[in-house]
């Protein structure tokens, strides 16, 4: 049975792609990869434009989240994760390239562009990571009681830092009991803002097919069944804080790793370096047979958010916080918009 068309784009297959391939042919392959980056709500908001042997990478913010992410840190952070899944397959493909980062001061929109010169720079470490674009996936259920591979955390260390980013390893039973805490008073304070609500339900109506949600939590799957019907307007009626507290609290508590990303400042460059690392921490964590989900709810909440970093004294500005471990069973696929909607 062939897959649907919204998850038709994870299939992507390097050995796919003729040796003779133009660069027109292998700049649409690394688009294809550049779209199965992550993103918050799996709202993908991002826009390529092609140029000839170049790529503008923009953001797109009618897909914004204004209430969770109001200053859309989140959404370029998004956009930084598919930039580096581009550069990921440029460098596989042997392609050089340059890129200038946020080029135009008129439009913020522009995060990056990307032209493709045989003077330009081509990665060969980043080349190995590209099998890990397509079996990168968000495990939303427990994690495996089992330890991570030996050495694992000293490479996501390393994978952040060569993206100008900080990785914080918190593997202390007792630090990430205190993290969970935060993550579950987020989840309650955020439940409670009807606003908040309107726009999760937005993301997670079943008629969707190619972007939003499949799942919202492991510990919330007999109460919020994507197949109902009456889910968005469950979401969208009834404060869930408590029952999503506890969920997440669980899974923040009985993962074997979580991981806070951080950046020395709080603007769009950092937030497109966090993006990058993130998704070059991912990756790393992929070919190590790891996954990961995300509990970003304290760093959305501004009073947490300066709780967390004081909870893990740091001095850098935590953007991301991840949980980290070997899922149990395979997880499905988040659906993606198709190519040709997301690049002109």
């Amino acid at each position: 049975m062939s897959p649907l068309p919204q998850t038709a784009a994870w299939s992507v297959d390097e050995h796919d792609l003729e040796s003779s391939a133009s660069t027109k042919e292998k700049l649409r392959f690394a688009l294809r990869c550049a779209v199965l980056a992550p993103s918050n709500h799996n709202t993908q908001p991002w826009h390529f434009i092609v140029d000839g042997d170049s790529v503008t990478v923009c953001a797109d913010r009618l897909r914004a989240l204004p209430v969770v992410d109001p200053f859309d840190r989140e959404l370029t952070i998004s956009c930084g994760a598919a930039l580096f899944n581009l550069r990921v397959a440029l460098s596989y493909l042997g392609l050089a390239y340059v890129i200038t980062l946020r080029p135009s001061r008129l439009d913020p929109d522009v995060l990056a562009h990307v032209r493709v010169v045989r003077e330009g720079y081509c990665d060969a470490a980043l080349a190995s990571l590209l099998p890990a674009i397509r079996h990168r996936v968000t495990t939303r259920e427990l994690f495996a009681d089992e330890p991570l591979p030996s050495g694992l955390l000293q490479q996501l260390v390393d994978a952040a830092d060569a993206e100008g980013a900080d990785a914080v390893c918190i593997s202390s039973a007792r630090v990430r009991d205190k993290v969970a805490e935060l993550v579950a008073q987020a989840d309650r304070i955020q439940f409670d803002d009807p606003r908040f609500r309107r726009e999760l339900a937005s993301w997670i109506h079943p008629r969707r097919r190619e972007d939003g949600m499949p799942a919202l939590s492991a510990g919330t799957a007999a109460l919020l069944d994507l197949a109902a019907p009456l889910l968005a307007s469950i979401v969208r009626t009834f404060d869930l804080g408590g029952g999503l507290a506890a969920a997440h609290h669980a899974l923040a508590e009985g993962s074997p790793l979580l991981i806070c990303l951080a950046t020395s400042t709080d603007d769009a460059s950092a937030w497109l370096a966090a993006g990058q690392a993130l998704e070059r921490l991912l990756l790393v964590a992929a070919n190590a047979g790891v996954t990961a989900s995300y509990l970003n709810q304290p760093i959305e909440v501004s009073a947490l958010r300066s709780q967390l970093r004081t909870l893990l004294a740091m001095d850098e500005v935590p953007q991301l916080v991840l949980r980290v471990g070997r899922a149990k069973r395979p997880a499905v696929h988040s659906p993606r918009r198709l190519l040709s909607e997301v690049v002109s």
